[in-house]
């Protein structure tokens, strides 16, 4: 879904009075009904990170970390059921996730009097059952699964999701019987950074020429747009021609202003895709699907 930067604004305006959490979407639904809830959610996200990207220097010095720990441990003492570590996270507008690996790190130095490796802390996320306190092992899975923007299940649930995008553009290309190279295909051939999808004989949309086709199941804001320009679409653009960017969850429409250069915007698989067929009699022809 494409949005004006008016439309957009509004709703980052709107987003940045929420916290992260379930509520907070129900809202988010209810005061833009006419926009997908993919779309939402994804915006949601992106401001969410930007925010916790801001302040990131402030809760993790050593100060911040070792009273949040402490005040961990205090109210944990006198309520091990109570959710201790959301509700500290809330308090400080923080993520429940990066809560959750703060207080996991300083209890583990506590134990181990060594600095601990992200590594092992990564696992213990992933796998609370790795942590040896239980009541400590209860409040991080609490906090994996009410936090909607960071941890290992979000992780995990964004990668199913491109992938699963991946694979729908791959049909439509199939469906559309376009010849195309995937980008394990490329990476065999020697190639660095690749888009997901090289067309071998490419075809026109809208009126441009297009080598290659990249898959992203996101909202395109100015942000992330710019820096996927600077460290892909232009690298694509470069080695294989003009190319086409599919943002599944919609974009700011005033982003699509690199079509004349060779970089075009889609909210979906386009429908008015042209190729070059031969016929019987031996000229190419265009063929529209």
């Amino acid at each position: 879904m494409k949005l004006s930067r008016a439309q957009y604004d509004e709703i980052v305006q709107f987003v940045s009075i929420l916290s992260c959490s379930r509520q907070s979407l129900k809202k988010l639904k209810l005061r833009f009904p006419s926009q997908s809830q993919c779309t939402l959610l994804s915006i949601f996200s992106q401001e969410y990170q930007k925010l916790m990207k801001r302040t990131h220097a402030n809760h993790h010095t050593p100060e911040a970390m070792e009273r949040y720990y402490q005040r961990y441990h205090s109210r944990v003492m006198e309520n091990s059921s109570a959710p201790v570590l959301l509700e500290l996270a809330n308090e400080v507008s923080l993520s429940p996730a990066l809560m959750a690996r703060i207080v996991l790190e300083k209890f583990l130095q506590a134990q181990e009097s060594v600095t601990v490796s992200k590594a092992v802390i990564n696992g213990m996320l992933r796998d609370t059952s790795l942590i040896t306190d239980r009541t400590l092992a209860n409040q991080v899975l609490q906090c994996t699964l009410n936090d909607f923007c960071y941890g290992p299940l979000v992780d995990c649930i964004k990668h199913s999701i491109g992938h699963e995008h991946e694979v729908l553009l791959r049909e439509k290309l199939l469906e559309n019987h376009l010849a195309f190279l995937e980008e394990d295909q490329l990476r065999d051939k020697g190639y660095d950074k690749t888009p997901d999808f090289i067309l071998e004989v490419p075809v026109a949309v809208e009126g441009h020429v297009i080598h290659w086709i990249e898959s992203k199941a996101s909202f395109g804001d100015d942000s992330s747009h710019r820096a996927y320009l600077q460290e892909q679409y232009w690298s694509y653009w470069n080695r294989f021609g003009h190319g086409l960017v599919i943002y599944w969850h919609g974009f700011i429409e005033e982003l699509d202003c690199h079509r004349e250069r060779g970089i075009l915007l889609k909210d979906c698989f386009p429908s008015d895709i042209i190729t070059l067929q031969h016929t019987s009699s031996g000229p190419i022809l265009p063929v529209v699907h």
